[in-house]
């Protein structure tokens, strides 16, 4: 049976732009992922209890969830971009017979997205006091 090796750019990349989804869990542990499948399930029954709880801001409902979705995805593109490469061949590829060597890609993800998540975690806040003191006088 071939073992493959998990590659901790790959995984970085997909946390980033998909971790919302949880795609890069289903690209490490596989389909079997209870806690992969348990986010999709969770966000899928959450926005259904908001549409039927507020059925006239369901976009905002949406929103909110998306938007934590999104940020959970970016601080799991930061454990996984973080990790030293041999904690990560440790935990992912100890039978697979080769090493990581990761280099400067995944440290130019890693800093995209904490620019990213520090963007969006600026314009969310700026966003709710906006809503929150002023009605959205601002916009």
């Amino acid at each position: 049976m071939v073992i493959s090796h998990k590659n901790k750019t790959l995984s970085t990349l997909l946390a980033t732009v998909f971790g919302g989804l949880g795609a890069h869990r289903f690209y490490l542990y596989g389909k079997k992922d209870y806690w992969a499948w348990l986010s999709i399930l969770a966000f899928a029954l959450l926005s259904l209890a908001a549409i039927t709880e507020m059925p006239q801001s369901v976009f905002i409902a949406f929103l909110i969830l998306a938007i934590i979705s999104f940020f959970a995805g970016l601080i799991g593109a930061l454990v996984i971009g973080l990790t030293p490469d041999e904690k990560w061949d440790a935990q992912f590829n100890t039978q697979s017979g080769r090493s990581s060597n990761s280099g400067w890609t995944v440290i130019l993800l890693v800093v995209i997205t904490f620019a990213l998540g520090s963007t969006a975690l600026i314009a969310t806040l700026a966003r709710g006091f906006d809503l929150y003191l002023t009605g959205g006088a601002f916009g």
